[in-house]
């Protein structure tokens, strides 16, 4: 069952959270073309989750190593 959450990053299959993936792509598009970017919001607004999504999105392409190497 999912719930709202309020400390921490969002876990998809966990918690109510909207769908990032139209962001992820714009996202790498800029990291495509060599843009700079920023995530600078309030507190609470998101800013872990979408970094956490931001990561496991592109681990995809390869661009991003877990600890673990993989």
């Amino acid at each position: 069952m999912k719930s709202f959450n309020t400390t921490g990053a969002c876990i998809p299959n966990n918690h109510y959270m909207i769908d990032l993936k139209s962001r992820m792509i714009q996202i790498k598009a800029m990291i495509d073309a060599g843009e700079y970017l920023t995530i600078n919001r309030a507190r609470q607004y998101g800013k872990t989750t979408m970094l956490t999504a931001l990561r496991n999105h592109l681990q995809e392409y390869g661009f991003v190593k877990t600890k673990n190497g993989k």
